[in-house]
């Protein structure tokens, strides 16, 4: 079994930061796309920012320059550092992950985690 557990999320005030981690555990061969979404209330989930493997990221353009996404291979873990923080920034933010097991390293999966909250007051 694969597992993602978000941690990170809160509460703060305009303007300033958090860090979001994301740590996937289990029977895991290897981690290939990495990525952070969100879901504001009443609104439709959006990719907030990406990163592959080898590091390549992409971001929405209404959090670059803001928000910064990296990845520990070694760990399986993703982090999204969001400074800068803005009212719309306010959302469940989810991880997801591209992953292979060692049940059938062939297969790539994609995998949820629960999602953490964050809000910023304005």
């Amino acid at each position: 079994q694969v597992q993602l557990a978000e941690s990170g999320g809160g509460l703060v005030q305009a303007g300033g930061s958090l860090r979001l981690s994301c740590a996937a555990s289990g029977s895991i061969f290897r981690s290939k796309d990495m990525a952070w979404d969100r879901q504001g209330a009443g609104k439709q989930r959006e990719l907030v920012a990406g990163i592959s493997r080898g590091g390549s990221t992409n971001y929405a353009e209404s959090v670059k320059g803001r928000f910064t996404i990296s990845r520990d291979n070694a760990k399986n873990t993703v982090y999204l550092q969001m400074n800068s923080l803005k009212p719309e920034d306010t959302a469940v933010y989810y991880c997801n992950a591209a992953l292979s097991s060692y049940g059938d390293i062939t297969r790539l999966r994609d995998y949820w985690g629960q999602g953490t909250q964050v809000t910023v007051s304005s």
